[in-house]
């Protein structure tokens, strides 16, 4: 199961899964994970998936340099 970090709340992280937000306990999310990053569920630890994170990023870049375009 794979998601994107919406944000943190005190001991809940709030991930966005499939396109509706789930409340999981801080206890189960790696350490290094931050807001918006692509995560995914591995033996019932949520961790970061670097590479995923990157190509999003670079997506989401990409569409906004073209919406602000001179």
């Amino acid at each position: 199961m794979k998601g994107i970090v919406d944000r943190f709340e005190g001991n809940i992280v709030v991930i966005e899964i499939n396109g509706h937000t789930q409340d999981i306990s801080k206890d189960m999310v790696n350490t290094d994970v931050k807001v918006s990053d692509v995560v995914e569920l591995v033996n019932g630890k949520w961790v970061s998936k670097k590479e995923q994170t990157d190509k999003r990023k670079k997506e989401i870049k990409s569409l906004m340099d073209s919406v602000w375009e001179d």
